[in-house]
C-alpha cells in the first residue's frame, strides 16, 4: 500500500510507465510483478513466498499496494510461487479480471483450494501447539473456501490472440514450455498521450529442451524489456536427453532397493508427479526395473491427472501418461488414514509426494517417519529453494525439525535435478537471443544471486551489459525513457540481504539441533548440566548487551 502512496502528484503526472518488482527478486519464489501508468495498474503473477520464514511471513502482510485499485491480473501458470495468493488479493479487494489460459484456470481450480485446505491443517497444528505453550493463536492466510471463491474471477485466454486488458493495456500469451498451460506474456502499453507503446515479454518460467510432455517455448522478438526468469542461471545441462533421463532414474531406484526400504520422492503434484509416472512405466515395461508400487500420496496429484487426462491431446506422449496412470502398479492415496499406511508396508515401495521443497503436505509425515531410518532414501527431483526443509536435507543435514521435532537424519540423500521445469543458463541465453532485438533492458528474475550473476556475465554478447539488471525486491523502475531508471523513494518490506537466503529462524531450528546432540553427546548428568549452565550464561550476556 505504502509504495502507490508514496507517489507524490507531482509524480503521477510525470509518470510514465513504472514496473515494482514485488516478489521473485533475488529469489525463487513469490512471483509478482505491478505495472503502473498514470491510468492504469496490471499486475503480473501474485504468488506466494517459501522457504526462508522471513520470506514466508510476507505472505500474512498486506500487500504493498492497494489490491482495490487494480484493474487487471494476468497469470503466467498455476504453481502457486506464481498464484498462491490469488485468494487473498481477492479478499483485500480485488475485484478485476484474472487472465490465464484455460489449462491454467482448469489447474488453478484444484491448485488454490488444495493452497487454502493445506493452510487450514497447518494453522490449525500450530494453534494447537501455540495453546500449550501460551502464545497467541494465527489465521491462515486464507481457506479453501476463499480459494474457491476467487476463481470466479478468472478468464480464459488463448494463445497468440491479442487481449485488451484495460486502459492503455492490451497483452498476448505464448507457451512457455514449462507447463501445461503455461505463457509467456507480451504486452504493449500505452500511457501519457503516446502514440508508440512499449512493448515488454515476462517470460514466466520457461521449459527445457528435454520435455517428455511440454512443446518448445515460444515467443515474438522486437522488444524494449524482457523479464527473464534465472532460476537455473549457473547450470549447464548439456547432452541431457529423456533416454539419459530415465537411466539415471533407473540407477537411483536401483540403489534404493532395500528389503524394507522405501524410496521418498518430494515431487511437485503438477506436471513432475505425471513425468515420473511416465519414465517409471517405461522402465518397467522395458524389463530396466521389476514391477514397484508406485503410491501418489497427494490428493492434488489425484485431481491434477485428471486433468491432465483431459488436456492430454494438447501435450506430447500425452497417450503414454494416460496409460500410465492406469497401471496397477499406480496406487493414488485420498484420506488421511491411507497416505499413514503406506509407512507399514514392509516390501520396498516409491512414494511420491507434495510438496516438491518438503515445506508443507503429506510429504513431511513421509520424512518424519522414515529420515532416520537407513532403509530409506529421498530423492530430489526439483529445485529446492534457500531455508526450505528440502535445501536443509539436500545440503547434507544430520537432524531436522519437522513439526516441532527433532529428527536424526540417517537417509540417504540423492538428487535428480532432470525434471525440473525451468531451462538452464544455455538454454535461457538462446530463448533471449531469439527474442532480440531487446532495445532498452532485460530484467533477471526468479533465481537466487549466484545463478542471476551466472546468467548476467552469460548475457553479456547478447545485450549491452548496462541494460542487464538484477533488480532487488521491492525495487521500483520507470521504464519510459531510452532505458530503465531506478526509482528510490520508497520503502522495503524486506532488507535485500536477507531475500533468497537462510535466516534466523534456519540459525534457531539449528541451534535447538546442536544443543540436543550435545546434551546426548555429554557422558554423564554432570557434563549435561555444565552445557545448561553455559548456555544460561550466555543468554544472560547476550540480555545484558541487548539492555
Amino acid at each position: 500500500m505504502r509504495f502507490l502512496a508514496s507517489l507524490s502528484s507531482q509524480n503521477r503526472c510525470s509518470l510514465s510507465l513504472r514496473i515494482h518488482f514485488l516478489g521473485a527478486a533475488h529469489a525463487v519464489t513469490g512471483s509478482c510483478f505491478l505495472l503502473e501508468t498514470n491510468e492504469t495498474r496490471v499486475l503480473v503473477d501474485c504468488g506466494m513466498f517459501q522457504g526462508a520464514k522471513s520470506e514466508k511471513e510476507l505472505n500474512y502482510r498486506q500487500f504493498p499496494f492497494r489490491a482495490s485499485q487494480l484493474d487487471a491480473l494476468c497469470l503466467t501458470h498455476a504453481h502457486i510461487d506464481h498464484s498462491g495468493l490469488i485468494p487473498k488479493l481477492v479478499n483485500a479487494g480485488f475485484n478485476g479480471p484474472i487472465y490465464a489460459t484455460a489449462a491454467t484456470a482448469d489447474l488453478a481450480s484444484i491448485m488454490l483450494p488444495d493452497s487454502g485446505h493445506i493452510q487450514e491443517l497447518e494453522v490449525d497444528q500450530l494453534n494447537r501447539r501455540n495453546s500449550r505453550r501460551g502464545r497467541p493463536t494465527v489465521t491462515p492466510i486464507y481457506t479453501a473456501e476463499d480459494a474457491v471463491a476467487s476463481l470466479d474471477q478468472f478468464r480464459p485466454v488463448a494463445y497468440g490472440q491479442w487481449r485488451e486488458l484495460a486502459p492503455g493495456f492490451k497483452a498476448r500469451y505464448w507457451n512457455a514450455g514449462h507447463l501445461l498451460g503455461s505463457a509467456s506474456i507480451e504486452m504493449e502499453v500505452i500511457s501519457g498521450g503516446n502514440d508508440k507503446a512499449v512493448r515488454l515479454l515476462f517470460s514466466g518460467d520457461v521449459g527445457p529442451d528435454y520435455k517428455l510432455l511440454q512443446p518448445d517455448p515460444v515467443g515474438p522478438s522486437g522488444l524494449d524489456y524482457v523479464i527473464l526468469e534465472g532460476t537455473y542461471g549457473d547450470a549447464d545441462r548439456a547432452g541431457i536427453t529423456i533416454e539419459r533421463r530415465r537411466r539415471m532414474l533407473r540407477d537411483e531406484v536401483r540403489a534404493a532397493m532395500r528389503p524394507s526400504g522405501v524410496l521418498l520422492i518430494p515431487s511437485f503434484a503438477v506436471e513432475r508427479t505425471q513425468e515420473l509416472l511416465v519414465d517409471l512405466l517405461e522402465l518397467m515395461e522395458a524389463g530396466e526395473l521389476p514391477e514397484i508400487p508406485v503410491f501418489i500420496d497427494s490428493p492434488l496429484a489425484t485431481k491434477a491427472s485428471a486433468i491432465f487426462k483431459k488436456h492430454a491431446h494438447e501435450l506430447r506422449n500425452g497417450k503414454d501418461l494416460v496409460e500410465a496412470l492406469e497401471k496397477r502398479w499406480v496406487r493414488f492415496t485420498e484420506s488421511v488414514e491411507q497416505s499413514k499406511a503406506i509407512d507399514r508396508i514392509h516390501s520396498f515401495h516409491i512414494v511420491t509426494a507434495a510438496s516438491g521443497m518438503c515445506e508443507a503436505g503429506r510429504i513431511r509425515h513421509h520424512l518424519k517417519a522414515w529420515l532416520w531410518r537407513e532403509e530409506a532414501t529421498v530423492l530430489f527431483v526439483g529445485y529446492q529453494a534457500q531455508g526450505s526443509l528440502g535445501r536443509i536435507l539436500q545440503d547434507g543435514a544430520t537432524r531436522v525439525r519437522i513439526q516441532g521435532e527433532d529428527v536424526r537424519v540417517r537417509a540417504r540423500m540423492r538428487s535428480l535435478d532432470l525434471y525440473s521445469g525451468h531451462a538452464d543458463g544455455p538454454e535461457l541465453k538462446t530463448w533471449l537471443t531469439e527474442r532480440l532485438p531487446v532495445r532498452r533492458g532485460v530484467f533477471l528474475v526468479h533465481g537466487e544471486e549466484v545463478p542471476l550473476q551466472a546468467l548476467q556475465s552469460s548475457l553479456s554478447g547478447t545485450v549491452p551489459g548496462d541494460r542487464v539488471v538484477i533488480p532487488e525486491l521491492d525495487d521500483i523502475y520507470e521504464l519510459s525513457g531510452d532505458k530503465a531508471v531506478q526509482v528510490d523513494d520508497h520503502e522495503r518490506r524486506l532488507e535485500p540481504a536477507v531475500v533468497g537466503r537462510q535466516d534466523w529462524s534456519n540459525d534457531y531450528s539449528k541451534l535447538l539441533i546442536d544443543i540436543n546432540e550435545a546434551l546426548d553427546k555429554a557422558a554423564d548428568k554432570r557434563a549435561k548440566a555444565v552445557i545448561v549452565r553455559r548456555l544460561r550464561r550466555a543468554l544472560k550476556e547476550a540480555e545484558e548487551a541487548e539492555a
